[in-house]
C-alpha cells in the first residue's frame, strides 16, 4: 500500500465525499487585510458539518472500506475533531464507533462525539500510548482502525480542501495550513502542488510543539518533549511517519507561532470576520498578525481554518485574558 496520496486519489475522494459534506465557502477578510498586509481569504472548515475538516478524511476512509471490514465497528484516537468526524461517518454507515480521547480533551468535543452516538474511552497518555491502546482494543474486538494523519486515504480526504481552494480562487498565491500530525497539510499540499506548483504552501505550528519545524532543521524526524499549548488540536510530539516526506517535498516553509499570537488570531476572526474558530484553526491568522510570513499587499493569501469546536465560555475567558 502506498504511504502517500496521489492527485487522483484526492480527486476520487472529492467525488466520493460530494453527497455527504459541505464545499465550504472562501471568504474575503477585507477588514483584517490592513493588519496582515495582503489580500486575505479564509477557508472556514469550522462551518463544516461536524465543525471541523476532519470529517473529510474520516468519511473518505470509512466509505472506502468494505462492509465486512467495518462490521464490528471502527476505532481511533483523537484530540476531538477526528473523533467527531469518525463518529459522524459511523452513524452514516450504521456501525459502531469507539474513540479513545485524551483526558485533556475539551468537554464540548467529548459531548459532541457522544451526541453522534460514539462510545468514549478517556485515556491519560501521549499520542503514541493512546494509539498502542487503540490497536490493542481493535485486535481484541475486530474493529477497523482509522488513523487521523498516517493513513493516505485520510490524507486524500483532507486534500479535497486544496481542490476547493483552487476552484474558488484559481489565482491564489499562498495557502497557510495549521500543522498537527501532518495529514491535513500533506493532503492540501499534494492537491495544490500537483495542480499548480507555483502556489506557496506554508505550515504554521505552535512554538510549544515545533516538531516539523525542528525536523526540517535537523534533516530527520525529531521527537520533542510534549508541552501544553492552547492549540490542543496541534499538540503532537513527533512528526507523522507518512506525512513527513510529503511535507518535506511539497511544503515551502514552516513557521512557529507564539501562544499570544494564536489568541490574537482567534480574537481577530471573531471581531472582524464574525467566525468562532478554535485556537488550532486560528494559528495561520496569528502567524500573519505576528509578521512571521512575508507577504505583499497584492498577494492573495488563503488561511485554512480547521475547526470551531470550542466552548463559548472558554473562548470568552481567553478573550478576556488577552485584553
Amino acid at each position: 500500500m502506498r504511504n502517500c496520496p496521489t492527485i487522483q486519489d484526492i480527486l476520487d475522494a472529492r467525488e466520493r465525499l460530494k453527497p455527504h459534506i459541505r464545499h465550504t465557502p472562501l471568504l474575503r477578510a477585507e477588514k483584517t487585510e490592513p493588519a496582515v498586509g495582503c489580500q486575505l481569504y479564509l477557508k472556514p472548515e469550522n462551518l463544516q458539518i461536524t465543525g471541523a475538516f476532519k470529517i473529510r478524511g474520516a468519511l473518505n476512509k470509512t466509505l472506502s472500506l468494505s462492509r465486512n471490514e467495518i462490521a464490528n465497528g471502527i476505532i481511533a484516537t483523537s484530540s476531538g475533531n477526528h473523533a467527531q468526524g469518525l463518529a459522524y461517518a459511523a452513524r452514516l454507515l450504521g456501525v459502531r464507533a469507539i474513540l479513545v480521547l485524551p483526558v485533556t480533551t475539551p468537554k464540548i468535543k467529548v459531548e459532541n462525539t457522544k451526541a453522534l452516538g460514539a462510545e468514549i474511552i478517556l485515556f491519560d497518555g501521549d499520542t503514541a500510548a493512546r494509539w498502542k491502546r487503540v490497536y490493542e482494543i481493535a485486535d481484541e474486538n475486530g474493529y477497523a482502525t482509522v488513523h487521523a494523519f498516517e493513513d493516505p486515504v485520510v490524507m486524500a480526504g483532507q486534500g479535497t480542501i486544496g481542490c476547493e481552494i483552487l476552484q474558488d480562487l484559481d489565482d491564489v498565491d499562498t495557502v497557510i495550513v495549521p500543522v498537527g500530525g501532518g495529514g491535513l497539510i500533506s493532503g492540501i499540499a499534494t492537491a495544490i502542488k500537483e495542480t499548480k506548483p507555483s502556489v506557496r504552501v506554508i505550515g504554521a505550528e505552535p512554538v510549544l510543539t515545533p516538531k516539523y519545524f525542528h525536523s526540517r532543521k535537523n534533516g530527520e524526524r525529531t521527537s520533542l518533549p510534549l508541552k501544553n499549548t492552547i492549540a490542543d488540536g496541534l499538540r503532537i510530539s513527533v512528526p507523522g511517519q507518512n506525512p513527513y516526506p510529503i511535507i518535506e517535498r511539497y511544503v515551502d516553509e514552516i513557521v512557529l507561532v507564539e501562544e499570544e499570537h494564536i489568541i490574537a488570531g482567534m480574537r481577530t476572526l471573531a471581531t472582524d470576520a464574525k467566525l468562532i474558530a478554535e485556537p488550532a484553526a486560528s494559528i495561520g491568522i496569528g502567524a500573519l498578525l505576528a509578521g512571521s510570513i512575508d507577504v505583499r499587499p497584492d498577494e492573495k493569501v488563503c488561511a485554512v481554518l480547521t475547526g470551531g469546536n470550542w466552548d463559548m465560555w472558554d473562548l470568552a475567558e481567553i478573550y478576556k485574558a488577552a485584553g
